[in-house]
């Protein structure tokens, strides 16, 4: 057998080794993995981090939407901490940009659709309890069109189901954040 005839098997056996060391070298790990806490790295816990973080009050109606996904999602579906080692306080705020779009019949602009986007904002801030030391603060915002009837009690409920929306995911968004910002900080 000659030369030639060997580097088609010998190239195949590098490259497989190759990227068996490469494999071998990653470190990346799921950021809610459930793992034994003898053999465990930084992000270990940080579903239980997340299940000890309070939400304070708000006081609106949208934030309160925010707050109670938010509580679901941290708590795993268990509701608020009982012995929370994390507050949190929010601060949401709504804001809606209407403009008419293009009217869909010329006969006394009685059928003007009109299209809005409602955009939730929320600020936030974690601070540990037992040091009172802020942990992390930062902002989110998720946006949410929709399609505004002229009819009034039609156009509410379409503005609250937008917030619906975007409340649901603004509380994703903030649990990732904080997830992010927990393992972050069990890194110093």
């Amino acid at each position: 057998m000659s030369l030639r005839e060997r580097k088609g098997p010998l190239f195949a056996f590098a490259f497989v080794a190759g990227l068996a060391v490469t494999a071998s070298a990653c470190t990346v790990r799921p950021l809610y993995m459930k793992e034994d806490p003898a053999s465990a790295g930084a992000s270990a816990g940080t579903a239980a981090e997340l299940a000890s973080v309070a939400v304070n009050p708000v006081k609106t109606r949208y934030a309160q939407l925010v707050r109670n996904e938010l509580i679901f999602l941290l708590g795993g579906g268990a509701g608020e901490a009982t012995n929370p080692r994390y507050t949190l306080d929010l601060n949401v705020s709504s804001q809606l940009m209407s403009s008419a779009t293009a009217p869909a019949s010329t006969r006394d602009d009685v059928n003007v659709p009109t299209a809005a986007i409602l955009t939730l904002t929320a600020n936030y801030t974690l601070v540990d309890v037992t040091t009172s030391k802020t942990v992390a603060k930062g902002s989110r915002n998720i946006s949410s069109s929709i399609d505004v009837p002229r009819q009034q009690y039609a156009a509410l409920r379409a503005e609250n189901d937008a917030q619906q929306r975007a409340a649901r995911e603004l509380a994703q968004l903030l649990r990732f954040a904080i997830a992010q910002d927990l393992v972050r900080e069990g890194k110093k």
